[in-house]
């Protein structure tokens, strides 16, 4: 079984470094994670801390510290981004930390991008490989594709989306796929434009209350 697995991990590696070897959004975000890795010159981040990597729903955190004041917390998150993007990045944003913990928001992007459920689920699993062969003690925690007013015309591939990594996610010790989507729909099954800024697709101090309540019991 052990050998299996780590055939398995391999071959998904391999698959890895054949996708960064066809990269080409490099231009798009080096400046951001060149700043991003910057930040560590100037002070250094906590050890065994949960690690928020994402998208801009991560980004926009901006009181991360407040929002966990119990846990050891670093924010790199760089808006825009596409669950690739992230996996591509990862031995700059993710390795370095040696997190306990990393809790991964993407996948939103890629939808509104046209990109199919299936292969976010294949961006999911790539990134999944990277922390189980590279921080085999790190717990990983997917927070569902949230359900925007802006983006609502794509609920149908979200779901699909979410429900492919809640399935792919299902059984594993270390990993944990965290629903908000549930949480964020009022009683009509649509979308509560109360926890969004203006441009309803970001989340307002409302919508972080909900993932820092759905959130804290898990981290904790």
């Amino acid at each position: 079984m052990k050998k299996t697995f780590t055939i398995f991990i391999f071959i998904l590696l391999a698959a890895v470094a054949a996708a960064a070897q066809t990269y080409s959004r490099a231009k798009l975000w080096d400046a951001e994670i060149n700043e991003l890795t910057a930040i560590d010159r100037k002070q250094t981040p906590p050890a065994d801390a949960v690690l928020f990597v994402g998208s801009s729903s991560i980004r926009m955190w901006t009181n991360l510290r407040e929002s966990f004041p119990r846990l050891p917390v670093i924010n790199r998150g760089f808006g825009g981004s596409r669950l690739a993007d992230v996996v591509y990045y990862f031995d700059r944003i993710v390795t370095p930390y040696a997190p306990k913990a990393i809790v991964l928001y993407a996948g939103d992007n890629d939808i509104n991008d046209g990109i199919a459920p299936e292969k976010v689920l294949e961006d999911y699993r790539a990134f999944a490989a990277l922390v189980r062969a590279k921080l085999p003690k790190a717990r990983l925690f997917y927070i569902a594709l949230k359900p925007s007013p802006s983006r609502w015309k794509l609920a149908e591939p979200m779901r699909r989306a979410n429900e492919l990594i809640k399935a792919e996610i299902a059984g594993r010790k270390r990993a944990k796929f965290v629903d908000v989507w549930s949480a964020m729909l009022d009683a009509l099954g649509e979308p509560r434009p109360e926890l969004f800024l203006d441009d309803k697709l970001h989340m307002n101090e409302q919508g972080y209350q909900i993932w820092r309540d759905i959130l804290t019991p898990l981290l904790r």
